[in-house]
């Protein structure tokens, strides 16, 4: 029972950072430009990992890494944080947070059809429904209050948004065929992105610019609750749990909760869509995930 106890709390945790991230985002690139934001999370959360495996005593597995799994590290760190969070976080500044949140959270319906391509899996007729169902959710957030009228929402924001899940499933794929340890995975991963981002950040003289402190602060709190240490409590509230199932449906109180950081810190008034939307693509992950007899 204790232990039971302690999952949740773990769980609750890391759930209750995961929903102020949409805010901080927000606050951040009012502050930053998105390469300089990026960059100082990046960097936050691979000390923060590294921090994580050297309490743990597994600094000796960065150095017993081979060629091809830094290689792989490499690759990995192109697709998150590099390319994905340059994508999601253009999204979040060409849309209110409690749109481009919840866009984003299709990532697990799109898992199942680039499944097809790179794990040579077969679609059922119940991913076509969960996909129409996420989608008329995708529809129903971006009306922004006005679901018969077009145009409400920045239609770029949208699709970047909604193809921000594309590189996250993919990289979950990825990531799930990689066995290694997942600290040390997560760390060379944001320790790869984060040579990226300075190398691009020098490219571009993104150095030159005024780095306000609050922007800053905003950066290393995502660095540190959005892509460091949060995924820890995750990770402990799953191991200590008897069944996975009941912990990992805790996510979806996340986008719930973050309206109202949202709305009170942000000022953002949350349209009666978003809820509705969230819920219909809630839904179709929900039936996508669902198991029947015979599965």
């Amino acid at each position: 029972m204790e232990r039971i106890r302690q999952s949740y709390i773990y769980a609750l945790i890391a759930i209750f950072f995961w929903s102020t991230i949409p805010t901080a985002f927000k606050i951040c690139l009012s502050e930053l430009e998105i390469l300089p934001m990026l960059t100082i999370a990046s960097l936050t959360s691979a000390l923060i990992l590294f921090m994580i495996l050297a309490a743990g005593g597994k600094i000796d597995l960065i150095m017993r890494s081979t060629r091809k799994e830094l290689l792989g590290s490499a690759v990995l760190g192109l697709i998150n944080p590099f390319l994905y969070y340059l994508i999601l976080l253009k999204a979040y500044q060409l849309l209110p947070a409690q749109v481009a949140q919840p866009l984003n959270m299709i990532w697990p319906i799109i898992l199942v059809f680039l499944s097809v391509p790179v794990l040579g899996q077969k679609i059922r007729t119940k991913s076509f429904i969960a996909l129409f169902i996420s989608f008329a959710g995708v529809y129903i957030i971006s009306s922004q209050g006005k679901l018969f009228s077009t145009g409400q929402s920045n239609l770029a924001g949208v699709l970047l948004a909604t193809g921000s899940s594309v590189f996250w499933a993919f990289y979950f794929i990825l990531n799930v065929k990689d066995k290694r340890d997942e600290a040390l995975k997560l760390f060379l991963n944001f320790l790869s992105g984060s040579f990226y981002l300075i190398v691009f950040m020098t490219i571009t003289h993104s150095w030159d610019i005024d780095y306000g402190l609050k922007g800053v602060l905003s950066a290393v709190y995502i660095g540190i609750f959005e892509m460091g240490i949060t995924f820890f409590f995750w990770l402990k509230a799953l191991q200590l749990a008897p069944t996975t199932d009941k912990i990992s449906n805790l996510v979806y109180i996340a986008p719930f909760l973050s309206l109202i950081f949202v709305h009170f810190i942000l000022n953002e008034p949350v349209y009666y869509t978003t809820p509705a939307g969230l819920l219909l693509i809630i839904s179709g992950i929900w039936m996508q995930n669902r198991k029947h007899a015979g599965d």
